[in-house]
């Protein structure tokens, strides 16, 4: 189980956001069954559930393509005694689809939406989409039903996020391509995560 990031959205300040990673659908059910189901979850569980007000907003999700994945390993984690706080922020896009994304809405991504991006500084750094396999560890549920295509940029700063949100919201190629472009596939508006990496995330 590789713990890609830790972080707190700033905009919604009681939510706690992390990102865990696993080769395949059967690793996953082994580690997670080893760790919730190991000595360090079971001394500390009533601790841990007692602050969380909502556990089972969970999104399982699979890179589109090999190379659309997170960089791994990446960075070295932090150690323990890390005492200053990132100044980064990552940014999370999820676009909610009427059906499972596809090789059009894929070639759109690319064709379309990754080069305006890139264009105003915030290539993404990994895409995502809903993984259809079964949930393998039912002990922690995850949200079912919906179509998720979902990607991921971390900026330097605070400021820098800031400017590239003013910049996109007054790209034409943005308002007047991308969005056009994406709509038809949506089944509800964009979801824009501002997220702040914790101490020890290794994702920053």
């Amino acid at each position: 189980m590789h713990i890609v990031g830790q972080f707190r959205d700033e905009d919604r300040t009681d939510r706690f956001v992390w990102l865990r990673g696993f080769p395949d659908m059967s690793s996953r059910r082994a580690a997670l069954g080893a760790f919730y189901g190991g000595p360090v979850w079971k001394a500390h569980r009533e601790a841990a559930n007692a602050t969380m007000q909502d556990s089972d907003n969970v999104l399982l999700l699979r890179p589109v393509r090999a190379d659309t994945g997170l960089e791994h390993p990446g960075s070295p984690r932090p150690h323990g005694d890390a005492a200053i706080l990132p100044t980064s922020r990552v940014e999370v896009t999820l676009a909610f689809l009427k059906a499972p994304a596809d090789a059009r809405l894929h070639g759109f991504f690319e064709q379309r939406l990754r080069p305006v991006l890139r264009d105003l500084g915030a290539a993404p750094q990994g895409l995502f989409q809903t993984e259809p396999a079964e949930n393998t560890f039912p002990a922690l549920p995850v949200r079912t039903g919906e179509h998720v295509l979902a990607w991921l940029t971390v900026f330097p700063s605070a400021e820098r996020h800031q400017s590239h949100r003013e910049q996109r919201a007054r790209s034409t190629a943005w308002t007047e391509q991308v969005l056009p472009g994406l709509a038809p596939a949506l089944c509800a508006p964009l979801e824009h995560l501002t997220l702040v990496p914790t101490l020890r995330s290794q994702l920053r």
